[in-house]
């Protein structure tokens, strides 16, 4: 496994990371024995980023990261933790609360379900409005004085925002939904991470299965997806056509349409991590399959042609949580 380096002063990764979210939440029904041995087995192919929440299954996905961590020194792995999102009893998403006590109260919390003294990067999930971001980057900067966190990470925010946090404390990189159909950060985002010399660890490289080949049926209630624009009626039929053409791309050069999606992100800069958000261990050798695609720049072209850029139906949220994004907002 080759690595990147997250920003100017992040930390060295394995050029793919894990996002484990979907081992415990919002893709339907999910399988403990199969997580842990997806966590195993990108453990021994050299995957080092594990991405987290403290809100994935109301602290599920933590612990079961936890449990993977305990089987190796704790220094090979670096784990990424979100945190600020707020869920009721029943699941409903209740806002976002970045004030700093909060921060200091989750971490806490973060810290006794990992099982580790510290977490490597801390990172808001969304920018709360109500919380000027200088005040939540501040609460930060004093877990890292105290060695609580290593590095600070964004996630979802806009140019203005990735400014006004950077003049506070070094921040690593910007975890952001980045792929063929969701090339939004291209819009000015994307330049001042590097103008600021911070890297990108991108989530959605398959839009949440949509492009990765295998979507073609309807998601249950508790899946993401069934309430997700791009998986409903015509966008779906449009969205699935691009698929078809993916496929009969990844097909001339004897690889899967994932492992096409997932290069292409990886093309695009060597400021960027793609993150994978594999449940199963086959799904996740497919995906490791990736890093052996060598896209040339005729290849990346004929890509634009077939997927150009805005070419996706549907928004990649609901319009209420479109609305949280601070990226969006250009």
């Amino acid at each position: 496994m080759i690595t990147r380096q997250l920003g100017r002063t992040g930390p060295t990764t394995s050029a793919l990371g894990l996002g484990c979210m979907g081992m415990s939440d919002l893709y339907g029904p999910a399988d403990r024995d199969l997580a842990l041995a997806t966590l195993a087995d990108a453990r021994e192919a050299g995957i080092t980023l594990l991405d987290t929440g403290d809100f994935y299954g109301m602290g599920h996905n933590e612990m079961l990261v936890g449990e993977a961590l305990r089987q190796a020194p704790r220094d090979q792995a670096i784990v990424s933790v979100k945190f600020g999102a707020q869920r009721g009893p029943d699941g409903a998403w209740l806002g976002y609360d970045a004030r700093p006590v909060a921060v200091k109260s989750a971490l806490a919390y973060s810290l006794k379900r990992l099982g580790t003294d510290y977490v490597d990067i801390y990172r808001p999930a969304r920018l709360d409005p109500k919380v000027p971001i200088e005040d939540t980057i501040g609460a930060i900067a004093e877990l890292v004085q105290a060695g609580y966190v290593r590095h600070i990470g964004l996630s979802e925010v806009g140019s203005e925002t990735l400014r006004r946090a950077a003049a506070v404390h070094p921040i690593s990189d910007l975890q952001i939904e980045y792929s063929l159909i969701s090339r939004g950060i291209e819009d000015g985002v994307l330049q001042t991470c590097r103008e600021l010399g911070i890297g990108v660890t991108a989530y959605g490289v398959l839009s949440r299965g949509l492009i990765s080949g295998y979507w073609s049926t309807g998601a249950g209630a508790a899946d993401f997806r069934a309430h997700s624009p791009r998986f409903q009626g015509q966008a779906l039929q449009h969205n699935l056509g691009l698929v078809e053409k993916l496929r009969a791309f990844a097909a001339a050069r004897n690889a899967t349409p994932a492992q096409v999606a997932i290069a292409w992100v990886a093309a695009q800069g060597e400021d960027i991590v793609p993150l994978v958000g594999a449940r199963r261990p086959d799904r996740l050798a497919e995906a490791l399959g990736a890093a052996g695609l060598t896209l040339t720049a005729a290849d990346l072209a004929e890509l634009d042609q077939i997927v150009p850029k805005g070419a996706a139906a549907g928004e990649r949220y609901n319009p209420e949580q479109m609305a949280m994004l601070d990226s969006e907002r250009r």
